[in-house]
């Protein structure tokens, strides 16, 4: 087993993985930029090291420093979380020259798959179904040729990074005359995200769901499937609630996309844990999408349905552990969903939200998890993702598993700072969301419906607020009962009475 690990990253993530590694009886080190001198993740480590100043180009993004870092405090291992360096070829490169071990996959297997056109083309040898498209680079300037792959898989189709994801260097295109110029912008949009302008073109599949299966895999070549989760809740490709089970799967269609992923991750050289992600259509036909080759966000929705606890099989594999598991041990219980809360503002466009955290009241009571890089006091800052926290429910149906997270998102109170809240509240008392009825196009048409209905967020934050406007009553009360059986030495009056107060507090809030 491995006897240090140094967690390469920050917020929720590494505050996750620190817990793994000390009830497996692991040494951690951590590392801090000076934006999170007093962050949560540098409290839970044994050992904390400077990287630099607060940017993560200066700081979480440095592999010469994180590898310097490393040597320093003699770990044996590397865990980069998710995000900053977890697919970068370059670090897990590094990492193998200098003898620690890359809690991950190697370096040629994150090259491989994170070149979409060339992790394609192994797919395709593999007789994995994948998206229709061109096969190789399609270069700017070269519009005949670009026109014609078009031309053949009929539009609309996708302009789509090679190198990249979260929606960056993508555009779809519905016409011949619109595709020269998406080209160009999908190419100089993905050199700036990635440092890699390629491009190639695929079939855009109208109305899919984004559903990803969950694979862990040792160094013996034992594979296996964890079930899948549904992502298909997006806005501008990033994902914002995750659910387990998909409400529209089937034990048949279940096996053959786990077998599909199973697959896919044999003939690519895959170890450690890793995502599978497919595109199904109206008619249940599935094509494999991506590989992430990391731990990814939302790896909380299928520990709570299987019981498995994938960061500490990832401990394990990389120790050289074979996996005890078998696929006929995994079992789907109950019901997941996770809602991923940032710090951002639903009501203007969810530009980011940052400031210090003045209150914070974490929801609680059977079936809840909350995964935070926050507390009461922490300053959140501008530099990375919005993401501060992750609230998960768990429960025996999938109702039950809704009804326990609105109640959940309604107890959460985090003050100081805007947050996504409001929006999640308004998914989950969607009629469609409910039915389990929805695709990757949701969000789009919830976001709509709010602007021609009126303020709906506001609604739902005001109802919310109800509950603290009840807690001010009371405490209110409360003082003036003690009021009453005081001696009062002054006929002067309370300079604001305290209803008034209760009354303007909650119409700020309000406001």
């Amino acid at each position: 087993m491995l006897k240090k690990v140094l967690v390469a990253n920050r917020g929720e993530i590494a505050v996750r993985v620190l817990r793994a590694c000390k009830e497996m009886g692991i040494s951690t080190v951590t590392v801090y930029s000076d934006a999170d001198r007093t962050a949560l993740h540098t409290r839970y480590a044994d050992e904390v090291y400077y990287l630099g100043p607060s940017p993560a180009t200066e700081s979480y993004l440095k592999i010469e420093k994180i590898i310097e870092i490393a040597r320093k405090s003699n770990v044996d291992a590397i865990h980069p979380g998710y995000g900053f360096l977890a697919e970068n070829t370059e670090f897990a490169k590094e990492c193998e020259e200098n003898n620690i071990i890359f809690i991950g996959p190697n370096s040629k297997a994150i090259k491989l798959l994170g070149d979409k056109i060339a992790s394609k083309k192994t797919m395709t040898k593999a007789g994995i179904p994948v998206i229709p498209g061109g096969e190789d680079e399609v270069q700017e300037g070269r519009n005949e040729e670009a026109i014609g792959i078009a031309q053949e898989i009929g539009f609309p189709v996708l302009i789509k990074a090679a190198g990249g994801g979260g929606g960056k260097g993508m555009r779809v295109v519905r016409e011949k005359s619109e595709l020269s110029g998406a080209i160009k912008q999908a190419r100089n949009e993905a050199k700036s995200a990635f440092g890699n302008p390629a491009v190639f073109i695929e079939k855009f599949l109208e109305s899919p769901r984004h559903i990803e299966f969950q694979i862990l895999a040792d160094n013996y070549g034992n594979v296996i499937h964890l079930g899948e989760r549904e992502c298909s809740v997006q806005r501008r490709h990033q994902k914002l609630i995750e659910e387990s089970p998909s409400a529209i799967m089937t034990n048949e269609l279940r096996a053959k996309m786990g077998n599909a992923a199973v697959q896919a991750v044999k003939v690519s050289n895959y170890t450690n844990a890793g995502t599978v992600e497919f595109m199904l259509d109206k008619n249940r036909n599935f094509y494999f999408l991506e590989m992430n080759t990391r731990l990814q966000v939302e790896h909380p929705v299928t520990e709570l349905v299987t019981g498995i606890d994938i960061v500490k099989e990832q401990l394990k594999i990389a120790s050289g552990e074979k996996l005890v598991l078998k696929q006929n041990d995994i079992e789907i219980n109950g019901s997941a969903i996770e809602c991923r809360i940032s710090a951002e503002d639903p009501e203007n466009n969810f530009v980011p939200s940052t400031g210090k955290i003045t209150e914070l009241i974490e929801p609680g009571g059977p079936g809840v998890r909350v995964e935070s890089g926050i507390y009461e006091g922490f300053e959140v800052p501008i530099y990375y993702d919005p993401l501060i926290t992750k609230l998960l429910v768990w429960a025996t149906t999938r109702e039950e598993a809704i009804s326990r997270m609105k109640r959940a998102l309604h107890e959460y109170r985090i003050r100081g700072i805007k947050t996504s809240i409001p929006f999640h509240l308004l998914v989950l008392n969607n009629q469609q969301f409910v039915d389990g009825n929805y695709d990757t196009t949701f969000i789009d048409s919830v976001l709509r419906s709010t602007t021609e209905g009126g303020n709906v967020l506001r609604k739902i934050e005001y109802k919310k607020k109800n509950y603290e406007i009840a807690a001010i009553a009371a405490t209110i009360g409360k003082i003036l009962r003690e009021q009453r059986t005081t001696v009062v030495k002054s006929e002067e009056k309370p300079l604001i009475n305290p209803w008034k107060l209760a009354a303007r507090q909650a119409i700020m809030r309000r406001n």
